[in-house]
């Protein structure tokens, strides 16, 4: 079995991931995941990368073997950005020429060919719209192209067909004006250049929303390791992480980012492993400890011993895991394209049928009319306001989000969302601040306010020597009422247990009850500290830190992560709308079912792992349920890209930010159930926008095919069937526009 990943530059659309599954299919016992989002696929099987390529190229997309897939998300960045450009500068060439000749037309100013001079006015603006043709609309015919070899049609058939039909109408108008009708002399230049541009607008608009989805890869790939010192006979030696091997033992300096995973040989340090388990306190690391790659030392120093390899630490299956989610979330079919798949080669062939009745049986002139019939129904069949109905729907939504403090980064999004009945919730930075505060100072025996604030004071004094984090909230705590700290004259840390020292003379000791009892503090009545109270602290979510003076217990200060102010009232607004919660955290169970019940959360899973936690979302679907994740921390990112929906705190990682489909830009939570409402109404909306784009098309298709001739001796001019055109997407921008005052 070999594994082979692709990246496929031309690979755009849902069409495209259909057919190059099709494809591989056919090859036995191999297995494709297409990734549109990055324009990458992965072949797993009896295939070797060669075989892989002409398979791609058969196909009719050219591929490249990915051999770094840091450099290719890179490329991939890049390549989107130039397209963007590409797309916008083609949008605006074309809009700049077609907008002026739409309002010449609309504003009374001649349109028909009925003079020389004409003739030589019109001739040039067609020259100049084939120019826009090739230049802003090329790609399109290739797709055509493309869609033609696959013997299939797309939304570029049609396009391809109006702009081009309506261009070369006007054209012969131009040439041979006496070949047609006083009342067909009509050019329709403006419908090409403007189809164009409003096409190119929301295809720029599209890869722009879409375009930092691959970014989340890239980022976790950015916290690895390039380099080590490995520790030999002959001293210390920095080398690059593939020449490594297990067993190598390697030094960890203070700062400094761990290589690969292994166990700890000497030393001792506190590490930052908030990357992985999501929690902002450090973890201490002793000899026999397992180090991971990607998290960070703190002070300490540390000599570890090499366990896994590059390919199989934490992190490394992390990213695996999120481009696994990547690859197994196919896009969201557009309706808009399977419902072109049927239109298209159907409005063609009634154009065809058409043309060919009126030139076989028709009135004189037998071919004008067939012109105009043929040129009417491709016309009101253009596909302008089909291509405006789902990205106008979408931009209006996404502006109403951000007006909530919602940043949507897909269209595709909104629409899954519409249908979420289950959210999952991290706690830290999510439920709550996911900064540490001190919630309680006790003290154990009664203390005038000045003595209180001295006490404060020298514990601040001596806890401002300490590098962990729970040490800078009592710290901030004390500053809020003292000015000035007083000084220490002796400073002793315990690593995982707390602090002792001097200050002004006086002798303290800070930390838990671990240190407490190695130094047989006692209460001051010398009775032993009770464990119990403990226990307590941590069913109310909060963390104790004793402090003793001369060997008894003089103060407790108890320290929490505060929920968030609205954090009950979202959850009550999603629960009343029929949508389970569910909170997911890798802290201890105690903590985690404080939090819960305190913002009416009845489902607590508590001490799962990065991987535990995308497989509890996976769990959910298999259920049955469409899910939505809400989350900050790196070991967030494989669970929101499973996610149906993937949700990020705006506070949280970049790599949470750029793995999940939504971010928070808001700390309030109830905009997630205010979120979830906008994306059923912007869902509603796109199909009446669609509705709303075929009506007038398909009641124009017969008439423009002139069924009506028998009866009224008329046919129905490409004038009107512009007009058709131009309503239909007057009507698709109004309802879209009615979203910014959707009630929620």
């Amino acid at each position: 079995m070999s594994m082979t990943r692709l990246y496929v530059a031309n690979m755009n659309c849902a069409g495209c991931v259909a057919k190059i599954e099709k494809a591989f299919a056919a090859q036995a016992g191999v297995e494709a995941r297409v990734n549109l989002a990055d324009k990458q696929v992965t072949v797993e099987g009896k295939m070797s990368a060669d075989t892989a390529l002409t398979v791609m190229e058969k196909a009719g997309y050219p591929a490249q073997v990915v051999v770094d897939a840091k450099v290719a998300a890179e490329e991939k960045r890049l390549e989107d950005a130039t397209e963007y450009r590409l797309r916008m500068r083609q949008a605006i060439a074309a809009l700049v020429v077609g907008v002026p000749m739409m309002l010449w037309g609309l504003l009374g100013g001649e349109m028909m060919i009925n003079s020389p001079s004409m003739q030589l006015g019109w001739g040039i603006m067609g020259l100049v719209t084939l120019a826009l043709l090739v230049t802003t609309g090329g790609h399109f015919y290739q797709g055509m192209w493309r869609a033609l070899k696959a013997k299939t049609t797309n939304m570029d058939t049609l396009i391809v067909l109006g702009t081009s039909t309506a261009w070369a109408y006007s054209m012969l108008v131009v040439i041979m004006p006496s070949a047609f009708p006083m009342d067909t002399r009509h050019v329709y230049f403006e419908a090409s250049v403007m189809i164009l541009g409003l096409i190119n607008l929301g295809h720029g608009l599209e890869l722009k929303a879409r375009g930092k989805t691959s970014e989340a890869v890239q980022r976790l790939l950015g916290l690895q390791s390039t380099t080590a010192i490995r520790i030999t006979d002959k001293g210390d030696e920095k080398v690059e992480i593939s020449q490594l091997k297990l067993g190598d033992k390697l030094r960890l300096r203070p700062g400094d980012r761990v290589a690969l995973d292994g166990e700890v040989e000497t030393g001792q340090s506190l590490l930052d492993e908030a990357m992985l388990t999501g929690e902002p306190i450090p973890v201490l690391k002793n000899r026999g400890d397992s180090v991971s790659a990607g998290t960070v030392n703190g002070n300490g120093s540390l000599v570890y011993r090499v366990t896994a390899g590059q390919e199989d630490t934490k992190l490394a299956k992390i990213i695996a895991l999120v481009q696994q989610a990547q690859t197994s979330k196919l896009p969201i079919g557009r309706l808009a394209d399977r419902i072109s798949a049927v239109f298209v080669p159907t409005v063609v062939a009634i154009a065809l049928l058409a043309a060919a009745i009126w030139y076989f049986v028709g009135p004189a002139p037998a071919l004008s009319h067939a012109l105009v019939v043929l040129t009417s129904v491709l016309i009101i069949a253009c596909p302008c306001a089909l291509g405006l109905a789902t990205p106008m729907s979408i931009m209006v939504a996404v502006g109403r989000a951000a007006q909530m403090g919602v940043l949507v980064k897909n269209g595709e999004a909104l629409q899954t969302a519409s249908k979420v009945d289950c959210v999952v919730l991290d706690k830290t930075g999510t439920v709550t601040l996911g900064k540490p505060q001190v919630t309680d100072f006790t003290l154990v025996q009664t203390l005038s306010d000045t003595d209180k604030e001295t006490l404060l004071g020298e514990i601040a004094s001596l806890e401002q020597h300490s590098e962990h984090p729970l040490a800078g909230a009592i710290v901030s705590y004390a500053k809020e009422s003292l000015s000035q700290l007083p000084d220490t004259q002796a400073f002793t840390n315990h690593q995982g247990k707390g602090i002792e020292g001097k200050v002004d003379g006086v002798s303290l000791a800070i930390g838990n009850l671990a240190l407490m009892t190695a130094l047989d503090i006692v209460n001051s009545d010398g009775s032993a500290l009770d464990p119990k109270a403990t226990l307590s602290f941590a069913n109310q979510g909060k963390t104790p830190i004793y402090v003793a003076k001369a060997g008894k217990l003089v103060a407790t200060i108890a320290l929490a992560d505060p929920i968030k102010p609205d954090a009950k009232d979202a959850i009550a607004a999603m629960l009343q709308r029929g949508i389970r919660v569910v909170l997911l955290t890798g802290d201890n169970p105690q903590t985690a079912q404080a939090v819960a019940d305190q913002v009416g959360i009845t489902e607590v899973i508590a001490c799962v792992l990065p991987e535990q936690k995308q497989q509890h979302v996976l769990d959910l679907q298999k259920q049955g349920h469409v899910v939505a994740m809400v989350g900050d921390g790196i070991n967030d990112a494989p669970a929101l890209m499973s996610a149906d929906v993937g949700i990020a705190m705006g506070s949280g990682t970049e790599v949470a930010i750029e793995s999940a489909d939504i971010t928070l830009l808001s700390q309030q939570l109830i905009v997630i159930a205010n979120l979830l409402a906008l994306s059923r109404a912007t869902i509603t909306n796109i199909k009446q926008n669609l509705f709303g784009a075929f009506v007038y098309n398909s009641l124009g298709i017969p008439v423009a095919a002139g069924v009506l001739y028998p009866l009224t001796g008329m046919l129905l001019s490409p004038v009107i069937a512009g007009a058709a055109m131009a309503l239909s997407s007057l009507t698709v921008v109004t309802n879209a526009n009615r979203l910014r005052r959707q009630k929620l």
